[in-house]
């Protein structure tokens, strides 16, 4: 059996932007977001798979203490949430990991970036990280 690491993305909008307060968005956003504790994850689409054996050495390519503690909670926790509160951080560690690396790792990390930034661009965006059971 192998494992690997899932980013779900919640950024589906159910709520009409011409009629609706953005406090009205933000709860919709979050009572989806809540669902993940009860099973429910069907409101977030996959955004990104790896391997959990490549995403361990992905992880240590990160220099930063702060924003590679944040994403060992998968290993270690089995789930993390990813909300607005992380982009700075995470954006700051993963601007700082090498070039030089293999493209596989490259590509993940421009994947995180790209999430994160829409993340700063629409604040009700999360992200649920999993590791599965293939």
């Amino acid at each position: 059996m192998s494992e690997t690491v899932t980013f779900f993305i919640l950024n589906q909008k159910f709520v009409d932007d011409k009629d609706a307060k953005p406090e009205t968005q933000q709860l919709v956003y979050y009572g989806l977001a809540i669902g993940h504790h009860l099973g429910v994850i069907d409101c977030f689409k996959p955004a990104m798979s790896c391997p959990l054996t490549r995403y361990l050495e992905w992880l240590a390519l990160i220099p930063s203490d702060l924003a590679r503690r944040k994403l060992e909670g998968i290993p270690k926790y089995g789930e993390i949430v990813i909300d607005s509160s992380h982009v700075v951080l995470l954006a700051k560690g993963l601007a700082e990991m090498a070039d030089d690396v293999e493209q596989e790792f490259l590509h993940w990390r421009d994947q995180l970036m790209t999430m994160l930034e829409m993340m700063q661009n629409e604040p009700a965006i999360q992200l649920i990280v999993r590791r599965l059971n293939d």
